[in-house]
């Protein structure tokens, strides 16, 4: 496993929607879609043979509804519908599909990478896929590099993980002269993860950070950073600021603070989640002031909190 911020490549793009900010904007092109299924008799039709006059978003998170979620007409092609993240639930698992004029199901290719069997109510798999909104995102600047060096007779690559809650088909990684890639990005936490080659589970064997399993194996670990400034303001009479906290160990002398017009100052690459920290003053602790966010740890001291997203 290796991070790196250069740029990456897949060969087939996201299709049906994009994370904006707060939103998910679904986006239908008709140039995209070959052919549409009715809903009801199973007739597939050329979309060179439509009239569309409406397209819909159906998906589980409306109960799969025909005429609920109408997209607004951009242009001859393209029709769009914008959601906030918020309307949906946690769980993250959303499938779709668009509804052309109420009746018929725009099929997306086998080779979009965002795919997923369709089932029917009962679970039986179906010839046909549905769109898939991804858990994590595939970046060309993500942020996490995933690499597994050679297998170079391998017919299938898929990287498989906490982030993706350990999906065996979705992330599919490119082949590259050297091996296989792909990149993500991910949220500052900590995360596991494994590489399926051709259907076998195997750890990253150029990553020596592992975490038994509730099979007995060992998955591969690491844990994305976010940059953090901790600023104290006043104490211009301040010899010297420690920052100490759960992240350090509590050091007392590790991480010395920076005197600065504003304050005092220092930053860190702090993985996801809460942590908690007082600053030292020429040898008195003190919360941060400017943070209200206080929370008592294990050993009944009250300490300042910050969250790390």
């Amino acid at each position: 496993m290796s991070f790196s911020f250069a740029g990456f490549s897949q060969n087939t793009a996201i299709q049906g929607y994009k994370i904006d900010g707060d939103f998910i904007v679904f986006t239908f092109d008709k140039r995209e879609y070959e052919r549409g299924t009715h809903h009801k008799t199973q007739e597939k039709l050329d979309f060179d043979d439509f009239n569309i006059e409406k397209v819909v978003v159906a998906g589980n998170f409306n109960n799969w509804s025909r005429k609920k979620w109408k997209m607004v007409k951009i242009d001859a092609n393209i029709y769009q519908l914008k959601k906030k993240i918020t309307d949906f639930d946690e769980d993250f698992n959303w499938e779709f599909k668009f509804v052309v004029n109420n009746d018929f199901w725009a099929e997306p290719s086998e080779n979009t990478v965002n795919i997923s069997p369709s089932q029917t109510w009962f679970g039986a798999k179906l010839d046909t896929y549905n769109l898939r909104i991804l858990p994590v995102q595939i970046s060309e600047k993500g942020n996490a590099k995933f690499f597994l060096d050679g297998y170079k007779n391998a017919k299938e690559v898929i990287l498989s993980g906490s982030f993706n809650r350990w999906d065996e088909q979705l992330y599919k990684m490119k082949k590259t002269a050297n091996g296989w890639s792909l990149n993500l990005n991910l949220k500052p936490n900590y995360y596991e993860y494994k590489f399926i080659v051709d259907g076998k589970w195997i750890e990253d064997p150029i990553n020596p950070n592992k975490a038994i399993n509730e099979f007995g194996e060992y998955n591969s670990v690491f844990s994305i950073k976010k940059e953090v400034t901790f600023l104290l303001e006043n104490f211009k009479d301040a010899k010297e600021i420690i920052l100490a906290g759960s992240f350090n160990n509590w050091s007392e002398t590790d991480y010395k603070m920076t005197k600065t017009a504003n304050g005092w100052i220092f930053t860190t690459q702090l993985s996801g989640g809460k942590h908690h920290y007082k600053f030292i003053v020429d040898g008195n602790w003190y919360l941060d002031p400017s943070n209200s966010i206080k929370e008592y740890d294990g050993s009944g001291n009250i300490n300042s909190v910050k969250m790390v997203k």
